[in-house]
């Protein structure tokens, strides 16, 4: 009995490692996206990816013919949505967070997953819905809306005005 749990524990880390190493990647590019960070300093990113391939794991039995790239980005999704560090400009003990620098760091957090998810992963609207508890007009609204700021990004502050002496000078 204990070989043939052996085995199967083989089985299976050898069936995670493979898929790990076919979906690593974008799973990782996926999250790195979500937290806004920049591909070479995504500590946030990495630990929500960490979490979600957890979870992934310690379900890989029951999965059951269901694909494994679709539920560890259904739980990268929900981890996302539903951690607080997004919410909250502070981290605890009053430590300030360094402004996001990545591409989609100009949206806020919600949009930002819509966008990944729709844009980024191909989830279907519906689908991204279904996920999110929200109306699947709703999400093409957030998509329509993320997209228009992805496309024109706010300005930024006007320029200091210049006097007349300063200029000729």
């Amino acid at each position: 009995m204990r070989e043939r749990r052996t085995v199967q524990e083989a089985r299976r880390a050898r069936e995670f490692e493979a898929f790990l190493a076919g979906a690593g990647g974008r799973l990782l590019g996926t999250a790195t996206l979500l937290t806004a960070e920049t591909a070479e300093d995504n500590p946030r990113a990495r630990r929500l990816l960490t979490h979600a391939l957890a979870h992934t794991y310690a379900c890989w039995d029951r999965l059951r013919g269901e694909d494994p790239y679709n539920h560890a980005r259904e739980c990268l999704a929900v981890r996302f949505a539903r951690g607080t560090w997004h919410r909250y400009g502070v981290l605890p003990f009053g430590r300030a967070r360094a402004r996001p620098a990545g591409p989609l760091a100009v949206l806020s957090a919600q949009h930002r997953l819509v966008v990944v998810l729709r844009l980024h992963e191909g989830v279907a609207e519906e689908q991204v819905a279904a996920l999110l508890g929200l109306p699947a007009d709703r999400i093409h609204l957030i998509v329509d809306r993320a997209t228009t700021v992805l496309l024109h990004p706010p300005r930024g502050p006007a320029p200091a005005r210049v006097s007349a002496k300063a200029a000729t000078s």
